[in-house]
């Protein structure tokens, strides 16, 4: 346990906004984010490095040789968040319709959020995600 120092702490982060992946094919995942989930292309600063967005986030893709193991990936997933619960089943009937290998179907969870898994190119768990709390306050 962290334990508190008797200062005050600073105010809480606003939010989860940037994530960067270690990728094989830069190209194939770019185009998975930007064709099919719709982020767009923020910044390419060389053949190996691009920044992706959706408005309020950014990912960044890093080209790599090396494994994911062998990098020390310890990913488990990121997550994608949708404004409504039948976006949910959309996305997912829309990526299966494009050979996207769905890890899980979607499912409605014990808090109420809807949500199912999809692997990128380069082999990343992705959820699609309705998680009611920050819907309308990250998906715009």
């Amino acid at each position: 346990m962290i334990e508190k120092d008797r200062r005050a702490s600073p105010p809480p982060v606003a939010g989860l906004r940037h994530v960067a992946l270690y990728v094989g094919d830069l190209e194939a995942c770019e185009r998975f984010y930007v064709e099919l989930l719709g982020m767009r292309v923020e910044w390419r600063p060389d053949p190996d490095n691009v920044y992706l967005t959706s408005g309020c986030d950014n990912l960044a893709l890093h080209r790599t040789e090396a494994p994911p193991a062998a990098a020390g990936q310890r990913l488990d997933h990121i997550g994608f968040i949708l404004r409504t619960p039948e976006e949910v089943d959309a996305w997912h009937d829309f990526l299966v319709a494009h050979g996207v290998p769905v890890k899980a179907a979607p499912r409605t969870h014990r808090d109420g959020a809807r949500s199912f898994y999809c692997q990128d190119p380069a082999g990343n768990t992705v959820q699609m995600i309705y998680h009611e709390p920050i819907a309308h306050k990250c998906a715009g």
